[in-house]
């Protein structure tokens, strides 16, 4: 076997065990917290060795700090069509939809996040007041340019992106919540494109663009 076919085996194989790692981690992150979750506990649940785990991650806090990222890099990808829409009901609207596409199927992830928050952000301080304050800003600047071209009501660009994160991940926080209220059933494909309409036609009447 030639050397780069090795090395491509080697680095697939890294790839996988890292993956399945960060997927059991946020899973046990999100329902023990992190002063609850123990790297055997991340092990057990990825089936791997503990010692891959410190391989990957030196401690606990670095492969939750990485965790955390994976989320909130996925809201990110999430609100690029903000910056290329040319009005709130294209780039609102696409929103929506991703971020409740993330809640369906990486409900987990959600709910680190509001855990960590939650707590006063012990851990992700840091983020909040870089990643987080940067990324804010300038959705806030394309929704004051959105106002100042009449596409959508004057209302406070803040409040709006606090009720577009609380609603979108109400459906991931507290989908026990909306199961129980489901008949005990998830919602089913029908059910989650019309709760996106439903979302996105409130919203946007609310602010004048719907």
């Amino acid at each position: 076997m030639s050397e780069p076919v090795r090395l491509s085996k080697r680095t697939a194989i890294r790839q996988e065990n890292k993956a399945r790692i960060l997927a059991a981690a946020e899973k046990v992150f999100a329902e023990a917290g992190f002063g609850g979750a123990t790297m055997q506990l991340i092990a057990d649940m990825a089936g791997l060795p503990k010692a891959n785990l410190h391989y990957y991650f030196a401690t606990k806090e670095d492969l939750y700090r990485e965790v955390v990222e994976k989320i909130f890099n996925d809201w990110l990808r999430a609100a690029d069509s903000f910056d290329h829409a040319p009005g709130p009901v294209e780039g609102i609207g696409a929103y929506v939809d991703a971020k409740m596409d993330i809640s369906r199927h990486h409900p987990d992830g959600s709910k680190v996040w509001a855990s960590e928050v939650m707590h006063g952000a012990p851990v992700i301080q840091d983020y909040l007041e870089t990643t987080l304050r940067d990324w804010t800003a300038g959705r806030i600047a394309v929704i004051e340019r959105w106002i100042a071209e009449g596409k959508m009501a004057p209302v406070d660009p803040r409040h709006l992106l606090y009720m577009l994160w609380a609603t979108t991940q109400h459906y991931a926080d507290f989908g026990h919540q909306i199961e129980t209220l489901n008949g005990g059933k998830a919602l089913s494909d029908k059910q989650w494109r019309e709760a996106k309409e439903s979302v996105k036609g409130i919203i946007l009447r609310g602010i004048g663009a719907g």
